[in-house]
């Protein structure tokens, strides 16, 4: 038992030694570094004197250019350009209203959640057999659609 106290007693002192040496050592690296601080101010100043540089050209390097954005409804004909997701204009943004199905068939028409829109027609794929799984995927005579696919089970 008397062993185990005076193992403890060691390391409690040890730890102790340590935290003071720690922080003696850290306040001698504080004051290096605020000179060094201090003469990298001065270098600083020497630098801005040597260049001559004007503020004023700095900030107007950091303002973006703004561009006009094109719309459609202002543009029309850039729905029209390659690369564009539709023929159509609905609310500023270009869309195929045949394909959409935020704007199926019309502009602000909505499919709902388990519906897509094929031929401008909200249409679900799960059970129906013009459509059954995807866009023009007929079932053969006498096939049923189920769960998108043509005679499941």
């Amino acid at each position: 038992m008397k062993f185990i106290k005076l193992l403890f007693a060691s390391i409690l002192v040890m730890v102790l030694v340590l935290s003071i040496a720690a922080t003696a050592s850290l306040d001698q690296q504080d004051d290096t570094n605020n000179k060094s601080a201090a003469e990298e101010d001065d270098n600083d100043a020497e630098t801005k004197q040597r260049f001559m540089l004007d503020e004023t050209e700095g900030r107007s390097l950091l303002q973006k250019k703004r561009t006009r954005r094109l719309t459609c409804n202002k543009f029309p004909r850039i729905c029209h350009a390659r690369g564009s997701p539709g023929p159509q204009c609905c609310k500023k943004k270009c869309v195929n209203i045949l394909m959409d199905r935020l704007n199926c068939g019309k502009c602000g028409k909505k499919c709902k959640y388990n519906e897509i829109c094929c031929k401008g027609k909200c249409v679900n794929p799960s059970f129906n057999r013009k459509h059954c799984g995807g866009c023009n995927n007929r079932c053969s005579n006498g096939e049923l659609c189920v769960f998108g696919l043509c005679n499941y089970a």
